[in-house]
């Protein structure tokens, strides 16, 4: 088995969105108001020592090795695909209690017009046919990328990675 998640390294994204375009193509979402997307763009501006700096973000599920959106669902309608380690869902006993989404640190699990729970599946079904996830394939600059977390070799510098590095600033800023 492998473990993949989904990776963004800070460096190379310009927020240009062809990975939340690619998401919502994928998945057949249209975004309606009141609802995210899967996968959010943002632009951040720090200050930090009298310095300012700018980090751009394409955020979507984290896939978290020990997700905490699984343990607080009552419904368990989260769990780790057991050939992808890519948290997946199915809402089918999903009662709209939003526990997902107050356990999960960076708030990602949102809710349809049904009330139901949906988030970033990591595009497992793509995933399990040897394809890339539509956000990592469509990104132009190699920003996103699907990382075996149990490769030999680092597949992304750690001063890069936003799973690394940034998850502080990332949780202080969601």
């Amino acid at each position: 088995m492998k473990k993949y998640a989904i990776d963004l390294d800070l460096s190379k994204c310009v927020a240009c969105g062809a990975c939340a375009v690619a998401c919502m193509d994928q998945n057949d979402y249209e975004v309606r108001e009141g609802q995210r997307p899967y996968r959010n763009i943002f632009d951040m501006e720090l200050e930090k020592n009298n310095r300012v700096s700018y980090h751009r973000l394409s955020l979507a599920c984290m896939h978290c090795e020990d997700a905490p959106c699984i343990t607080g669902c009552p419904s368990a309608c989260l769990r780790k695909d057991p050939e992808t380690n890519l948290t997946v869902y199915d809402t089918t006993n999903c009662i709209g209690c939003h526990s997902c989404a107050m356990a999960c640190p960076y708030g990602i699990p949102s809710f349809g017009e049904n009330g139901k729970m949906i988030k970033c599946d990591g595009c497992y079904v793509r995933v399990h046919q040897g394809m890339l996830p539509a956000c990592v394939k469509a990104c132009p600059f190699g920003a996103l990328k699907l990382v075996d977390l149990e490769a030999p070799e680092e597949q992304i510098p750690k001063e890069h990675s936003l799973r690394m590095t940034s998850m502080q600033m990332l949780k202080a800023q969601v």
